[in-house]
C-alpha cells in the first residue's frame, strides 16, 4: 500500500500561482519521490486545470476537487458536478472537511451522499472525519467517528475497489491551530477508524488508507508517518509552498 502525501490548499491561489507551485514540486518531488509514496493536490477549482498540467506525465501525482455537488448539471447556482472536476483534470475528490462541516454546515447525510455519488461517477474518494474539542474532552472520539464512517460510506459499494478510497482523520482542534494530536491519541483514532472500516467492508479494509491531518508540518511527518494505520497525510498551511510540501512529501 502506497503511503498517500495530500494537500488541500483551500481558497488559496490564483491559477498562475498553483502553476508556479506545483511545477516547482514535480521539480523538487518527482525524481527523488519513493516508490512507496503518491502526491495529490487539492487546488481551488480555477486552478485544477493548471495543476493537472503541471502534473502531467508525471508518474505517482494527482490531481482533486475540494468539493462537488450531488448532480452532473442544472440550476445550481455555484456548484460544480464530478465531470466538469474530471474534464479539468481532476481524478480524486474531497469530502467532510471540517470547514465543509463545520463552517458552511454540511451534515453527516449530504457527505455520505456526495461520497457515494462522487465515486459512482468515477471519482477516488478521500472522506474526512474527526471530532471538535468539545467531542474529545467529554469522550466521544469513538463515538464520533462512528457516526460519521456509518453515514459518510452509507451507500458505498461494498466491493468498491479500496484504492479508490481514503479516509483522512482530522482532529478539528488541530486544523490551523499548530496543535498536533499526540501519537497515542492518532493511534487510537487511526485504530477506531480502521476498526469501523472493516465492520463495512471486511477484509477488504486492510486496503483502504486511511490519513492523518492537522497541523502537519515538515519537522513532524516522519514521526507521524511511522505510526500504526497511519497510510498517508492531508495537509493544509505547510502545503502551500512547493518547498515546505517537498519535504513532507519526502520526509
Amino acid at each position: 500500500m502506497k503511503k498517500l502525501m495530500a494537500a488541500n490548499w483551500k481558497m488559496y491561489k490564483t491559477r498562475e500561482d498553483a502553476e508556479s507551485t506545483a511545477n516547482g514540486l514535480r521539480s523538487l518531488v518527482e525524481k527523488n519521490l519513493p516508490s512507496d509514496r503518491e502526491v495529490l493536490v487539492f487546488p481551488p477549482f480555477t486552478a485544477i486545470d493548471r495543476v493537472a498540467a503541471a502534473f502531467d506525465g508525471a508518474n505517482g501525482f494527482a490531481t482533486g476537487g475540494q468539493d462537488f455537488y450531488l448532480h452532473e448539471e442544472g440550476a445550481y447556482t455555484g456548484e460544480i458536478s464530478p465531470s466538469m472536476l474530471k474534464d479539468a483534470g481532476a481524478t480524486w475528490g474531497l469530502t467532510g472537511h471540517s470547514e465543509r462541516r463545520h463552517v458552511l454546515g454540511e451534515k453527516d447525510e449530504l457527505v455520505g451522499e456526495k461520497t457515494a455519488y462522487g465515486l459512482s461517477q468515477g471519482m477516488n474518494i478521500c472522506l474526512c472525519i474527526g471530532e471538535k474539542i468539545e467531542e474529545r474532552k467529554a469522550g466521544r472520539v469513538e463515538a464520533v467517528i462512528d457516526t460519521q464512517l456509518e453515514l459518510g460510506l452509507k451507500d458505498v459499494p461494498r466491493d468498491i475497489a479500496p484504492e479508490r478510497l481514503a479516509v483522512a482523520y482530522e482532529p478539528v482542534w488541530a486544523i490551523g491551530t499548530g496543535e498536533v494530536a499526540g501519537p497515542e491519541e492518532i493511534v487510537e483514532a487511526h485504530t477506531m477508524t480502521r476498526k469501523k472500516l472493516e465492520d463495512v467492508f471486511g477484509e477488504k479494509a486492510k486496503e483502504i488508507r486511511i490519513l492523518y491531518g492537522g497541523s502537519v508540518k515538515p519537522d513532524n511527518v516522519s514521526g507521524i508517518i511511522g505510526l500504526d494505520n497511519v497510510d498517508g497525510v492531508l495537509v493544509g498551511g505547510a502545503s502551500l509552498t512547493s518547498d515546505s510540501f517537498a519535504k513532507i512529501v519526502l520526509g
